[in-house]
């Protein structure tokens, strides 16, 4: 199993093993709610994820989509939207091991800082 969390423990999730899409998401709205240039996400069905420890926050980020949080500690775990009612994107960065999940897709360059670079 994939698995992560949040900073401070309480929070805990698993993933199934499986071929994700990986993408930098470049959204005013990502940048702004986790102070930063960009978001890495691991896109994935959600039958494929399970919280198994802990309950997330939510916080109505848009008009159809939320994002989830450890209200303990303020790790963002995940995303969804109901435009896409099957998938939940998770932050890579909470995975016990990112390193295997590189990003290969960009999402809303649009909106992407002139001094971030472009993946190659």
């Amino acid at each position: 199993m994939i698995q992560g969390g949040c900073f401070c423990g309480k929070i805990r999730y698993q993933i199934e093993p499986g071929n994700y899409t990986a993408a930098n998401c470049h959204c005013s709205m990502c940048r702004r709610v986790h102070a930063a240039p960009y978001v890495s996400w691991l896109v994935v069905p959600r039958e494929q994820f399970s919280y198994q420890q802990g309950v997330t926050k939510t916080l109505q980020s848009s008009e159809t989509g939320a994002r989830y949080f450890c209200a303990e500690c303020g790790t963002h775990i995940a995303c969804d939207n109901e435009k896409h009612p099957k998938i939940i994107d998770i932050t890579i960065g909470s995975l016990d091991n990112p390193t295997p999940f590189s990003p290969t897709i960009e999402v809303f360059t649009d909106a992407r800082l002139d001094w971030v670079t472009h993946l190659d």
